[in-house]
């Protein structure tokens, strides 16, 4: 987007119109699938003036104007909904997860033949899960109880997507991940002042990550996964679309693939052609 001119910097008293907050709220929803309540106004309005700021837009009027009545859509949209996302993510985060699926999951789908695994981590943000399953699906090939693997994490958001691409992390965000795994998986900078960590590029060239909506009709997923991690994505979703995000990631496992979703979430009610094998994990039928 380009501006004829700079404008003053927008400042903090500045606020949303109710309006204004409802059409930006409407359009986040619709595009995104995430709930935007009156109750976050406030977090929109302090998300938003970084974006004020990077296009020369001095006030969330004008930046409105430009969205709904210029057609400023069409090029703000990604940035917009990258503002907005929330990419809150660990190594082994919620660890019982990777427990199962090294321990239930892969014994499993080798044990029906299964010899090249494909998972994918969906909502991926800056890339800890992926890259953690990376590590656990490893150490099985090692073990020879697979030969081979694909991880294919997306995400919504472009900018945790390129993030993730680089695979470099603060030090202290890899301490979850086990001694033994860091020491085969990860590496030190060679400048000590650094305080960052990358993961190996063995594990970085299994990971594809590609931009993908949850939103979206269908999901361009070419082969049938064994495997989907869909994790504390669904709480940011109403009931309605909960149960066609769910609906649409079931069409995409393979029979007797497995789906996990995170702890504070829940397939009750939705009807779906799945069966617990472990906490929030679910086996298709």
């Amino acid at each position: 987007m380009t501006r004829q001119k700079i404008a003053p910097p927008q400042t903090a008293f500045d606020h949303l119109e109710p309006r204004e907050f409802e059409r930006l709220a409407a359009y986040i929803n619709d595009y995104s699938g995430i709930k935007m309540p009156p109750t976050k106004k406030t977090m929109l309005e302090g998300r938003l003036r970084r974006r004020l700021r990077a296009t020369g837009i001095a006030t969330f009027s004008n930046y409105c104007s430009y969205l709904f009545d210029e057609d400023g859509l069409e090029s703000e949209a990604i940035f917009l909904i990258d503002a907005v996302t929330t990419n809150k993510t660990d190594f082994f985060r919620e660890a019982k997860h990777f427990d199962v699926l090294r321990e239930v999951m892969v014994p499993d789908l080798a044990e029906r033949g299964v010899e090249d695994l494909r998972i994918w981590s969906a909502a991926c943000s800056t890339g800890a899960e992926p890259y953690t399953m990376a590590m656990v699906l490893e150490e099985t090939v090692e073990d020879r109880m697979l030969r081979s693997y694909s991880v294919l994490a997306t995400d919504l958001s472009t900018d945790v997507l390129a993030a993730a691409r680089k695979g470099i992390y603060p030090t202290g965000m890899l301490r979850p991940v086990p001694a033994s795994l860091r020491r085969k998986y990860v590496l030190e900078p060679k400048d000590p002042e650094m305080d960052c960590m990358r993961i190996h590029p063995r594990l970085r060239s299994r990971v594809g990550f590609a931009r993908m909506n949850l939103m979206d009709d269908a999901y361009p997923v070419t082969e049938p996964m064994h495997a989907i991690f869909c994790r504390n994505v669904l709480i940011y979703f109403d009931k309605p679309t909960q149960a066609k995000v769910l609906s649409r990631l079931v069409d995409c496992l393979a029979p007797g693939g497995y789906l996990t979703i995170g702890h504070s979430e829940t397939i009750s009610g939705f009807g779906l052609p799945l069966r617990m094998i472990s906490n929030t994990v679910f086996q298709r039928l």
